[in-house]
C-alpha cells in the first residue's frame, strides 16, 4: 500500500463518532425488528445512512449523534437542506425498482446516551 492510499484510509475523530453512532442506531433498529438492507447507500445528490426493511417498507434513515442535547440536539440538525439531500438519495436508490415499495424517512437522534427514533420525521 502507497502512502497516499494509507493518508486516504485515515479517519478523523469526527468520522470515527459518526460511525459508532452508526452502528448503535443499527443495534437499536435491528432490536425493534427491522432488518439492514445498506448502509452508507451514496449517490452524487447526497448519502442515506441507513436503509432498512420494516415488513413490507423500505426505512431511510439519518442518524445524528451529539455528546448532549445543548444547540437543539441531534434531532435539530437535520436541516431543510439536509433533507432535500436524503429525498435525492432515496429518489436514486429507488430507481432500483420497477414498483417501489412503500417508504418513510426515519430520524434516529442520540444526545449523550439517549436514543430518539423518529418515525416519519421527513416528509418526501
Amino acid at each position: 500500500m502507497g502512502l497516499f492510499a494509507a493518508l486516504k484510509r485515515t479517519r478523523t475523530a469526527r468520522q470515527i463518532a459518526g460511525q459508532a453512532g452508526e452502528d448503535h442506531a443499527l443495534h437499536y433498529l435491528r432490536e425493534h425488528g427491522l432488518t439492514l438492507v445498506e448502509r452508507n447507500f451514496r449517490c452524487k445528490g447526497g448519502e442515506i445512512d441507513l436503509i432498512m426493511q420494516e415488513l413490507d417498507s423500505l426505512v431511510f434513515v439519518e442518524v445524528r449523534k451529539r455528546s448532549d442535547a445543548s444547540h437543539g440536539g441531534a434531532a435539530a440538525s437535520v436541516t431543510a437542506r439536509k433533507q432535500a439531500r436524503l429525498i435525492i438519495a432515496a429518489q436514486v436508490f429507488l430507481q432500483r425498482h420497477a414498483m417501489p415499495p412503500p417508504c418513510r424517512f426515519d430520524v434516529v437522534a442520540i444526545d449523550g446516551g439517549e436514543v430518539t427514533w423518529l418515525k416519519n420525521a421527513i416528509e418526501a
